[in-house]
């Protein structure tokens, strides 16, 4: 398997790289579009791409093409795996859907943003809600401070009563903002059940 490839962009074409190894090897490799621009001001230059390999085509007609899809480091590279794991979501739809830094869409998804999901290409609402479904959760550690700025710093049940709320279907933003006008209003809260219950009581609008 190859995992990464140093080399001389030779090339840049549509929605792929032209990268000259050495020792004669010249390989294409797809990219999603968020990368485009800046590969773009690499032309004639080494770069460095993390590489994930998979076969492209039919198998029953025995017309599958080994396929390479180079990322600007391995996190990126991990959440690719992840998201091409969504029902529906193959490489090349995941490619011309990622228009936006990978650590952007996790964060999105992290926070249920269906909104800034259907905004990129090949999303639909069913293909958005699929994305959440099955994805939120999972995304954190791709969506760094994008999350974080999202997410004050919270107490151990504060922090338990916020996970919980976001399997409930609450935006992890919405929720965090929540839970802090309740912490507000009653510091002393110290069970995650009891700053819930306040939480759907300021939802709900009660007093």
């Amino acid at each position: 398997m190859i995992a990464r490839i140093t080399g001389r962009l030779e090339e840049m074409g549509d929605g792929a790289v032209l990268i000259d190894a050495g020792a004669g090897l010249w390989y294409e490799v797809l990219v999603p579009a968020c990368d485009v621009e800046r590969l773009a001001r690499r032309v004639g230059q080494d770069v460095v791409l993390h590489t994930i390999h998979y076969l492209e085509g039919d198998p029953a007609r025995g017309t599958q093409q080994p396929r390479l899809v180079g990322f600007a480091n391995e996190t990126d590279r991990a959440f690719f795996r992840l998201f091409t794991t969504v029902k529906g979501i193959g490489a090349r739809k995941a490619l011309r859907a990622l228009v936006r830094p990978p650590s952007e869409v996790a964060a999105a998804i992290a926070n249920k943003d269906s909104k800034f999901l259907l905004a990129l290409p090949e999303i639909g609402k069913r293909t958005a809600e699929q994305i959440i479904a099955e994805l939120s959760g999972r995304v954190d550690e791709f969506a760094g401070e994008a999350v974080k700025a999202e997410t004050p710093e919270l107490t151990e049940a504060a922090a338990e009563a916020l996970a919980v709320l976001v399997q409930l279907g609450e935006r992890r933003g919405d929720a965090a903002a929540l839970i802090q006008r309740v912490l507000t209003a009653d510091p002393e809260l110290k069970s995650p059940e009891t700053i819930i219950q306040r939480v759907y009581r300021l939802k709900a609008g009660a007093r």
